[in-house]
């Protein structure tokens, strides 16, 4: 595998149009992804038509690592359902028995999810699932070792970019990267086609403290959406 592939960060690989993480819990997949093996390593194929992250890796113009965090970073992710795309970023940020010593605080509001992220979390070192609504901080706040490096928010809610903003400002760490995973359909507040929600949603992130990045459509992949990559000021 190494020969014909591409790292981008540590623990991350590209392998022309798929991704692969290096496995912190070797020979256990999550929701049924291909593993294969390196050596002593073992990957789990990230699949981008299931992952938004995933998605946005594969499509920004930018360099890929710009969007992920680096192992040892206290993360958070809002939204985080069952944990599927949590468990990718927790192969890296973390790694196996949390050897990088980072954090990935993983808030969800649905009981059931919230059961399959605390089973998720009992082998793997580092992720903190929370039962809480993502849109106040002050749910988060006691969880989190101070400010973090990266966060993803995926809510399927009115008024995801102000949501965005908000819980950034609370949380986001000077120089820290935050993604936006916006569907136009949850923007049921905004008249107008998904293109003019998506427009509402980039002049809200522009006229906030955070520095819009890129917007990556996700056509293909994930059918109305898009990603927003933010920076906070240093």
């Amino acid at each position: 595998m190494a020969n014909k592939s591409k790292p981008i960060v540590w623990g991350v690989r590209r392998e022309g149009r798929t991704l692969w993480t290096r496995n912190a819990v070797k020979g256990v997949s999550v929701r049924g992804e291909r593993r294969k093996r390196d050596g002593r390593i073992e990957w789990r194929r990230w699949d981008p038509t299931k992952s938004k992250v995933a998605a946005a890796i594969l499509r920004t113009r930018a360099e890929q690592s710009s969007l992920l965090p680096t192992p040892g970073s206290t993360c958070l992710y809002l939204g985080a359902s069952s944990g599927g795309t949590v468990s990718h970023i927790h192969d890296f940020v973390c790694g196996a028995d949390n050897h990088h010593s980072g954090q990935l605080v993983a808030v969800e509001i649905s009981p059931r999810m919230v059961r399959d992220l605390v089973k998720l979390s009992d082998r793997r070192p580092g992720l903190v699932p929370v039962l809480g609504d993502a849109r106040k901080p002050e749910q988060i706040a006691a969880f989190i070792r101070g400010k973090a490096n990266w966060i993803h928010q995926d809510l399927s809610i009115a008024d995801q970019a102000e949501t965005f903003v908000r819980m950034a400002t609370s949380f986001l760490a000077p120089g820290g990267i935050g993604l936006l995973s916006l569907k136009a359909a949850s923007e049921r507040s905004s008249e107008g086609d998904d293109n003019s929600r998506f427009q509402k949603a980039e002049q809200i992130l522009m006229n906030s403290d955070l520095v819009l990045e890129e917007r990556i459509d996700l056509t293909g992949l994930e059918e109305q959406h898009v990603v927003f990559t933010c920076s906070s000021c240093t």
